[in-house]
């Protein structure tokens, strides 16, 4: 079985022994422009990225669930650099790994797999983003908030028996959808997973989303 770039980086942090912190629920591993001399890699937890937009709103960016590199960009020499987004811990606990900054692209320089890994890494966020803005520029408030629900069916959907639906086994609160939709007030949110639930897309138990038609929602993701 050929092993991952993610899974290859993991393994090397464990071989190195690298140092591992933890992080409560809803506490800031980084701030959005505040120097820091460390990269970050998430071991195991949920968390959830974002900036603060120039007039003062967050604007949130991914939830991340799987072991990756939470602050891998600007040059390589530098000892500080400025954190790129926020890092919010979203499940209750979170580990990461802590790497020196200058050491860490010390050791991808030197290391063809680590290199691979880094590539890729930017390939793929490039992608995200650009086929995120295209959503958003297309689009109405409608459009990004069906697209979002749909994209937390692949992180935490979770299929229900006799055909059911699919649980989002996650807590989404209204403003955090629309920090990632880019809609300016929770309530343009409310109004709009109501209109859902009364045609029958989605149900809401316990505060968690239950999708009953992917179809509806698979629409908007290719718009």
């Amino acid at each position: 079985m050929v092993m991952s770039h993610t899974e290859y980086l993991m393994n090397y942090l464990q071989s190195e022994r690298m140092p591992v912190i933890k992080k409560k629920k809803h506490t800031y591993l980084t701030y959005h422009g505040l120097e820091e001399k460390s990269t970050y890699v998430l071991k195991h937890g949920i968390v959830k990225t974002s900036i603060i937009l120039q007039d003062g709103r967050e604007f949130n960016l991914s939830y991340i669930t799987r072991p990756d590199v939470l602050s891998l960009l600007r040059d390589e020499v530098s000892k500080y650099t400025d954190q790129p987004f926020n890092v919010r811990v979203e499940s209750q606990e979170a580990e990461f790994y802590k790497i020196d900054r200058v050491k860490f692209w010390e050791m991808v320089n030197q290391d063809d797999e680590l290199n691979n890994y880094v590539k890729e890494y930017y390939r793929t966020k490039l992608s995200e983003n650009i086929v995120r803005l295209q959503r958003m520029i297309m689009g109405g408030k409608h459009d990004a908030v069906c697209a979002f629900l749909y994209q937390l069916n692949d992180l935490f959907g979770k299929r229900l028996p006799n055909h059911q639906g699919v649980l989002i086994d996650f807590t989404v609160t209204n403003e955090d959808i629309a920090g990632f939709c880019g809609v300016n007030s929770r309530s343009s949110v409310t109004r709009i997973l109501t209109d859902l639930r009364e045609e029958g897309i989605i149900d809401i138990k316990n505060h968690k989303f239950i999708i009953t038609n992917m179809n509806y929602l698979l629409d908007y993701v290719s718009i």
